[in-house]
C-alpha cells in the first residue's frame, strides 16, 4: 500500500521501492532549483529529450542549480540505490538522458561560460550547449572542439570523446579539457586535473558518464579566425565511388585544417546525392590550394564553400535537428575506405530517403593522441560511419528501423568499435570497444562508483 505523499520508483537494478513522504519534502527543502514529479506542471517539459522516440518517465526530476543540488541528488539516490539518468542538452540518441521510475539529474538550467581570453581557457558549465561555448569564444577569435549542432550538450559531448568540424586541427573536446571539476557517486565535489585525481582526468576523458556529474569544465580555447571557409560540394550519385575513393585515400592526408564530413543522400525527387561539407579553419589565403584536390574529383554540380562565420556554421543542420525529432541511428568507426566497404556504401545509397549514410573525419590531430593517452581509444580511425532515419513526422518507424539495421548488417564487418555518444552497448560490446583501456577503467569506477550509479552509458561495470 502507498503512503499519501510517498513516491514510487526503481532502483538501478529495476526493483520497485517507496520514498516516504517525508523523505522527498526533506530533499525539496534542501535544494535551490525545483524538485519536479509527475503532476507537476513543469514535469512534461523536463522530462522531454532530443529525440522523440524516447518517452520515459522519472519518478523524480531536480532541476540544479549548483553544485550543492547536484551532491544532495545524487546521495539521495545512492542511499536509496535509485536509477539515475543525467540530463545536460538531452541528445542522446539512445535515451540515456532520461530514465523510466528513476531519478533523472537535469543540468540544463547551470549553463554559464566564462572565457579567459588571457589565459585562452573557458569555464563551461556542466549543463552548456555547444553554441554556448562557440558564442563566447569566438568573439575573442578563440575556439575549442564543440560538435556539429549547437544544442548539443557540451559535457555528454566531452565525456564520450567529443568529435566536431575543428577536432583535425585543434584534437577533440576530450583532449582540450584541462580540468573537471565533478560530483562523483559519493556525493563528494572533486577537481579532476593533471594534479589532482589524476586517475579520474584521464578516464573522463573518453570514458563517458560513468564516473559522475560534471560541474564543471575548462577548456583549452585556440586561436582562430571567427570567419573559416566552409561549405558544401555536391556530386551526382553515378560519382559516389570517385568522391569515396578520394576521401578513402587522401582524406586524412590532407591538412588537419581542412575538415570533410560526407553524406550520401537523396533529393525530394529520387536523386541520389553525395555531399562533402568542407571546412577550413586555418588561413583563408591557403583555403584554395587546400581544397583544389576535392573539387577536381569528378564533376560537382554545387559549391557553396565560402567565408562564414564560425559560430554562424555551427548552427547550420540545427533546425533540420530540432528537438522532437524521430531519430534511429547505427554507427562504429572505420580505419580504412576498403573498397569492399565502398561497393557496400554505394550498392545501400537510397534514392527513396529512407535512411542517410554519414561518415564524420576524423585523423589530424586526433590521431597524433596515443590511444592509452586517454580513455578514448579510437585514435587511428579514419572516421566514424553512421547510418540514419530521421523524421519529424509522428508515424510507425517498424520499417525504417528495419532498414537501417539491414544496411548496417552489411556495413558493421567493416566496423571497429563504437563512438559511446551514439550506440546502445552491451557489456561485451563496451568492454571490446575500449580494449586495453577497459581494465584501467573498472579500476577508476571502483574507486568513484563502486555501486554503479552511473550505469545509464556504455557502463563500465564495477568489480569492487
Amino acid at each position: 500500500m502507498t503512503v499519501a505523499g510517498s513516491v514510487r520508483a526503481v532502483t538501478g537494478a529495476g526493483a520497485e521501492v517507496e520514498i516516504e513522504a517525508g523523505a522527498v519534502q526533506e530533499l525539496r527543502d534542501s535544494l535551490r532549483g525545483p524538485l519536479l514529479m509527475p503532476g507537476n506542471a513543469a514535469y512534461d517539459d523536463a522530462r522531454k529529450v532530443w529525440n522523440a522516440m524516447i518517452d520515459k518517465h522519472p519518478a523524480l526530476i531536480v532541476q540544479c542549480e549548483g553544485a550543492s543540488d547536484v551532491a544532495r541528488a545524487v546521495s539521495f539516490a545512492r542511499e536509496r540505490d535509485l536509477l539515475v539518468a543525467v540530463r545536460g542538452g538531452g541528445h542522446s540518441i539512445s535515451g540515456k538522458s532520461v530514465c523510466e521510475g528513476g531519478m533523472m539529474i537535469d543540468m540544463s538550467q547551470f549553463n554559464s561560460v566564462h572565457v579567459d581570453p588571457r589565459a585562452k581557457t573557458a569555464r563551461v558549465d556542466g549543463g552548456c550547449l555547444e553554441g554556448h561555448i562557440d558564442r563566447e569564444s569566438t568573439p575573442f577569435g578563440l575556439v575549442t572542439t564543440a560538435g556539429v549542432v549547437s544544442h548539443t550538450g557540451a559535457a555528454g559531448l566531452t565525456l564520450g570523446g567529443g568529435f566536431g568540424r575543428v577536432c583535425r586541427h585543434f584534437g577533440m573536446a576530450c583532449d582540450n579539457v584541462r580540468r573537471v571539476d565533478i560530483v562523483t557517486a559519493d556525493g563528494t565535489l572533486r577537481r579532476a586535473s593533471v594534479d589532482e585525481h589524476p586517475d579520474l582526468y584521464w578516464a573522463l576523458k573518453g570514458g563517458g558518464g560513468n564516473f559522475g556529474v560534471v560541474i564543471d569544465f575548462e577548456f583549452e580555447l585556440h586561436e582562430m579566425n571567427p570567419t573559416v571557409i566552409a561549405g558544401d560540394i555536391v556530386w551526382p550519385g553515378d560519382q559516389a565511388r570517385q568522391v569515396l575513393e578520394f576521401y578513402g585515400e587522401h582524406g586524412n592526408s590532407l591538412p588537419d585544417e581542412l575538415n570533410l564530413n560526407i553524406a550520401l543522400v537523396a533529393t525530394p525527387q529520387g536523386e541520389k546525392r553525395v555531399s562533402v561539407e568542407a571546412v577550413w579553419s586555418g588561413d583563408a589565403a591557403r583555403a584554395e590550394e587546400a581544397l583544389a584536390p576535392l573539387r577536381e574529383v569528378g564533376k560537382p554540380i554545387a559549391d557553396t564553400v565560402a567565408p562564414v562565420p564560425y559560430a554562424q556554421f555551427q548552427t547550420r543542420h540545427d533546425n533540420a535537428n530540432r528537438h522532437g525529432i524521430y531519430s534511429y541511428m547505427k554507427s562504429s568507426f572505420v580505419n580504412e575506405l576498403s573498397s569492399g566497404l565502398i561497393d557496400e556504401v554505394l550498392a545501400l545509397h537510397r534514392s527513396d530517403g529512407v535512411y542517410w549514410i554519414y561518415f564524420m573525419q576524423a585523423g589530424g590531430a586526433v590521431s597524433r593522441i596515443g590511444p592509452q593517452d586517454t580513455a578514448f581509444p579510437h585514435r587511428s580511425a579514419h572516421s566514424n560511419m553512421m547510418v540514419i532515419s530521421e523524421s519529424h513526422e509522428q508515424k510507425d518507424r517498424t520499417a525504417d528501423i528495419a532498414a537501417v539495421r539491414s544496411a548496417w548488417a552489411r556495413l558493421e564487418p567493416h566496423t571497429v568499435g563504437f563512438y559511446v555518444n551514439l550506440m546502445e552497448a552491451d557489456d561485451g560490446r563496451t568492454r571490446a570497444n575500449y580494449g586495453v583501456n577497459y581494465e584501467r577503467l573498472v579500476k577508476v569506477k571502483n574507486r568513484y562508483d563502486p555501486g554503479n550509479l552511473f550505469r545509464l552509458n556504455a557502463n563500465i561495470k564495477p568489480t569492487a
